[in-house]
């Protein structure tokens, strides 16, 4: 009997046949949906046989919710993801400069899925264009409802810039705008707990994994108190919530300052020696220099969110394209999920057959992982990396394989069908 997921005593209460909504996404949407589907399905079914299933329910969003409802994001499709609680959707439409806002975001915003989790890992047998991209492994915790994504905007030349403006100019003092009556305006929101919530999750995933140290990822040079905020918001967080379990760079520079920098080293051995997670800070464009020629220096990123959008197509780019990539919006202490494809609609490749499904299936992996279903993961993951290894993959990946052999997205599909049974 089919059932609704539920959230008790801050744990996930999954049931053997729970309903998940879906949303199949514009473009390659369609086709990259139907190609996880048949792999989720197949994958559960030679695990578990009768015992468990997921009960599929879709919700619509984007053009065909448009083309339906007249509406890009129904009140339904918002109800449903509260009410089933954990959800999976493919890539939604959004136009650039005008008209609705990403719906996307506003999926996050309504149901304050404040983390963006972005794991990147190298599969063997995609081709790569660093050395070692064997080195990248790292997990991106990208704070989702905060930074310039709010969408706290004016249009240069309405009415509210100009008196935005006037306010800025007349009331606070501000004379660095260079050219002021031409200028759009944005607001950058950055809280305390905003910054708090994002940098304990990104701990507790470290601690839960057993990695080895959280890296604080900001511009806090020149922002100085919004992401100078979010840099010393999470030191303080770590040093007071977690005193047992992490050294903080903080404390070494104290210690240091105070007694020199034997003892800080001496200290920071200990506190390895002790399995202590270490939480570091660093520039946000030393960061993405750094992860070109030192990636195993990272393990865990919390950053905000414009550098978490960067930083996530970067490092998805050193492993071999944003088409292996997965994604998760989660909030920890409600529940609430929405797993999806980190990558565009991809409108100019829709009905070719052609389209890599692997992100939607990779963000899938992490769903049935949320879940408590690992085993479906762990089979779908091998399976993928066996046919990579081969050198069988979708025209996006297979074309950079010395070995390519470029499958359709149907016959990509069939081949992992064929490698899980």
């Amino acid at each position: 009997m089919s059932e609704k997921i539920t959230f008790l005593n801050n744990k996930l209460q999954v049931p053997d046949q729970p309903i998940i909504p879906f949303i199949e996404g514009d473009g390659v949407g369609r086709e990259i949906w139907q190609s996880a589907r048949a792999v989720f399905d197949h994958t559960i079914n030679v695990l578990y046989q009768d015992k468990r299933k997921i009960v599929w329910k879709e919700v619509l969003a984007g053009e065909k919710a448009f083309e339906q409802t007249g509406q890009w994001l129904p009140e339904e499709t918002l109800n449903a993801f509260k009410e089933y609680r954990v959800g999976i959707k493919g890539p939604l439409t959004t136009p650039v400069g005008e008209g609705i806002r990403s719906l996307n975001v506003t999926l996050r915003q309504t149901l304050d899925l404040f983390v963006c989790l972005r794991p990147v890992r190298w599969f063997k047998g995609v081709s790569s264009p660093v050395k070692r991209p064997d080195k990248v492994k790292m997990h991106i915790f990208r704070e989702n409802t905060e930074d310039i994504y709010a969408g706290i905007e004016w249009m240069q030349g309405t009415e509210e810039a100009k008196t935005l403006l006037n306010f800025l100019q007349h009331e606070m003092g501000v004379h660095q705008i260079k050219y002021p009556n031409t200028s759009s305006f944005g607001l950058k929101p950055v809280s305390i707990e905003g910054s708090e919530r994002l940098i304990r999750a990104a701990i507790e995933y470290a601690l839960t994994f057993k990695l080895p140290k959280v890296t604080l990822v900001h511009k806090g040079n020149i922002m100085k108190f919004t992401e100078g905020g979010f840099k010393k918001w999470g030191y303080a967080l770590a040093e007071r919530e977690f005193s047992n379990n992490v050294f903080t760079q903080n404390q070494y520079d104290q210690i240091k300052k105070s007694v020199g920098k034997i003892a800080a080293d001496q200290a920071l051995k200990e506190a390895k020696r002790q399995k202590k997670i270490i939480v570091n800070d660093v520039i946000a464009d030393a960061f993405l220099q750094n992860t070109l020629l030192t990636p195993e220096q990272y393990s865990v990123i919390a950053t905000l969110n414009l550098n978490g959008d960067y930083i996530s197509d970067q490092l998805a780019a050193m492993v071999g394209g944003i088409g292996i990539a997965p994604g998760a919006n989660i909030n920890y202490v409600s529940g609430y999920a929405i797993f999806e494809a980190t990558h565009g609609t991809a409108p100019d490749l829709a009905g070719l057959n052609r389209a890599n499904p692997s992100s939607l299936l990779l963000s899938g992996v992490m769903m049935f992982d949320y879940l408590g279903w690992t085993e479906v993961g762990k089979k779908i993951i091998t399976a993928m990396e066996t046919l990579f290894q081969s050198g069988q993959a979708t025209i996006d990946l297979a074309r950079f394989m010395p070995n390519g052999e470029e499958l359709t997205t149907q016959e990509f599909t069939q081949a992992l069908l064929r490698e899980i049974r």
